[in-house]
Order: C-alpha cells, then structure tokens, then sequence
C-alpha cells in the first residue's frame, strides 16, 4: 500500500466485474492475506468485501466471504466494535454459502469457518478447523511434550509419534467423543456438517473434539484443549 492506502484498496476493487476477475482476487489475497495472514491494513477492506458480499458492488460472493471471514477471524474487541456492522450483513451471506456447500469438504470448512467468525467466535473460526479436510492435526503431548499426529481418514485412525507418512511411527488409539456428549458448539458443527452431507467432516469432529493417547509416554489427553493451544 502506498501513502494513500484508502486509495489503493478502493482502486484495487474497483478491478473486479471484468474479465481478469481471477487476477485481480490473486491479488487482493497476496495484498492483504498473504499466505493466510491478516494485517492492520486488511481490515478497511471489510466494506468492500461486505458490499461485494451482498451484490452493491460487482465481484464473486463467495470469494468476498471467504476473505472477510479470515479478516473477522483476527479481529480484537476494537475491531470487532469497528467493524460490526460489515460482519452483520455478512453473516447471513455466509450462511446462505454453507448451506450450499454440499460437495467440496475444504470450501464447506473455510464457510464454516467464515460463520463462526462472523458470530464473533476467536478460537474454532482462526483456521482451527481446517485440519478436518487435510485429516491430520501436529499437536504436542501435554505430559511429555513429544510432537504428534492425530491422523483420521484413509490413512486410518491413530495418534502417531513422527510423521506416519514418511516415517515408521509408533501408533496409538484415539478416542472419539460421542455426538451425543458434544458441547454446545462442537454439537453444532457436527450437526451442521451430518446434514450438509459431509460424513467425513463430521466424524473428523467427534476425532477433533475426542480424546488422544501419546504414543510415548502413555498420557491420555483432551485433542482440542491441544489443538488450542497450536
């Protein structure tokens, strides 16, 4: 951005309703989300995003939420405050995209994603969950501190010291949580993905919010109070 920000990020959108749409979206993502990143200066971008969102301005929808939902995602309480009334007309938007996100797992994570960041949620909504399309999380073991794998997928189901891909890895069972046990937000999301239609999404959930045994040193543990703190 140059001494002008406000100027460059207005001439930058005012790129988009033409035929190099995909460019000009490369862009905009290297400028302001570079590599998933969210800076001070990405936030003015909300009112456009927010505009190209809900058809005021000319643009992809879902590319415009799938932005403003990484943005929103990094927001403290000033932005938050700043920047409500942005989040508000892109939330049903949002979840107008969700519920017709029945054929591609990572695009129905990244709504997912963008609702609960519109709602305000600062935990689940940072790229958290986005381990649920790739089907692995790297965590740490609370007790021994040793790096592993929660692997669930066509790779099987276990908790791995090393890198099962690669490697020989010493294994160990997870433990998924009952749907039926589920606190109010994971209960939710594999609710949401169980009528979306997205199996493996939600059986990635009961893993995600399930129990782990370190291959290492034997300490059972809760996998989401570590994926946290990742």
């Amino acid at each position: 951005m140059s001494a002008h920000p406000s100027d460059d990020l207005a001439a930058a959108f005012a790129r988009l309703g033409g035929e190099d749409d995909q460019q000009v979206w490369s862009d905009l993502w290297n400028d302001l989300c570079h590599q998933g990143c969210v800076y001070e200066d990405s936030f003015p971008a909300l009112p456009y995003l927010a505009a190209i969102a809900t058809g005021r301005a000319p643009g992809e929808p879902q590319e415009a939420v799938l932005m403003a939902g990484l943005i929103a995602s990094a927001a403290d309480e000033e932005h938050g405050a700043r920047y409500a009334g942005e989040t508000s007309v892109l939330l049903p938007v949002a979840r107008r995209l969700l519920d017709a996100a029945t054929g591609h797992p990572p695009t129905f994570v990244h709504l997912l994603q963008c609702v609960l960041a519109f709602e305000g949620e600062r935990v689940w909504s940072a790229g958290r969950l986005e381990g649920l399309f790739e089907q692995e999380y790297e965590i740490e073991c609370p007790q021994c501190t040793a790096e592993l794998f929660i692997a669930f997928g066509d790779h099987g189901t276990f908790a791995s010291a090393g890198d099962y891909v690669t490697a020989d890895p010493v294994k160990a069972a997870l433990l998924p949580a009952d749907p039926r046990t589920l606190g109010p937000l994971p209960a939710r999301l594999h609710r949401t993905a169980s009528r979306a239609g997205h199996e493996q999404v939600a059986l990635g959930l009961t893993y995600l919010f399930g129990r782990a045994t370190c291959p290492d040193c034997g300490a059972e543990f809760a996998v989401p109070e570590q994926v946290e703190e990742r």
